[in-house]
């Protein structure tokens, strides 16, 4: 028969399971930085990052969309262009653009992170004035977007409606621009 040795057992002393545990901690971060690190620098999809959520719904194919935008270039982090206030069509602009405004909120602001692919693919971009080369082929593109608001197609259509139908009234008598009761504007003389 064997024997057994017996080995007491000794208490862990306080504050010992809180140090194993940051530990653990602390080595689950370095091997997410690491994994975060080593992860390709060309994006395989278009990613939306909220940095303040917005409500609601989000835009769709055919809407359009009110925009704050600072664009840059993944790889450098150069500024290529910006815009405030600025109306684009959801299915007007480069694909990832689109995909990524019909990802976000209404007074949101999100990071959007674009594949080459879903912007401008092998094309270079050029300023038209200078000739100069400001996106170059198969570059992944970064913007930083703040969506204001946006409309579709038939509220947009209803708004262009209603202003023509006030311009309209201008040349009616007793219109906007016209005097009360049909009377003509200060300065000109009445019809005879």
């Amino acid at each position: 028969m064997s024997e057994i040795t017996r080995v007491p057992l000794q208490p862990v002393a306080q504050g010992s399971v809180t140090k194993i545990w940051l530990g653990v901690a602390v080595a689950a971060l370095i091997g997410i930085g690491g994994a975060y690190a080593a992860r390709p620098q060309h994006f395989a999809t278009v990613y939306v990052e909220a940095v303040k959520q917005g409500e609601g719904e989000s835009p769709k194919t055919g809407d359009v969309a009110l925009v704050n935008y600072v664009g840059r270039l993944a790889s450098t982090g150069k500024e290529f262009d910006r815009g405030e206030r600025v109306a684009m069509p959801v299915d007007g602009v480069i694909p990832g653009f689109s995909k990524g405004l019909q990802m976000m909120k209404r007074g949101g602001k999100y990071r959007l992170e674009i594949p080459a692919a879903d912007a401008y693919g092998d094309r270079p971009q050029t300023n038209q004035g200078t000739g100069e080369v400001v996106i170059p082929a198969n570059s992944d593109l970064v913007f930083e977007v703040e969506l204001i608001d946006f409309k579709s197609a038939a509220e947009l259509e209803q708004q262009r409606r209603v202003l023509q139908q006030m311009q309209g009234m201008q040349g009616m008598p007793g219109g906007p621009h016209g005097g009360p009761h049909g009377a003509p504007p200060a300065g000109e003389a009445p019809q005879r």
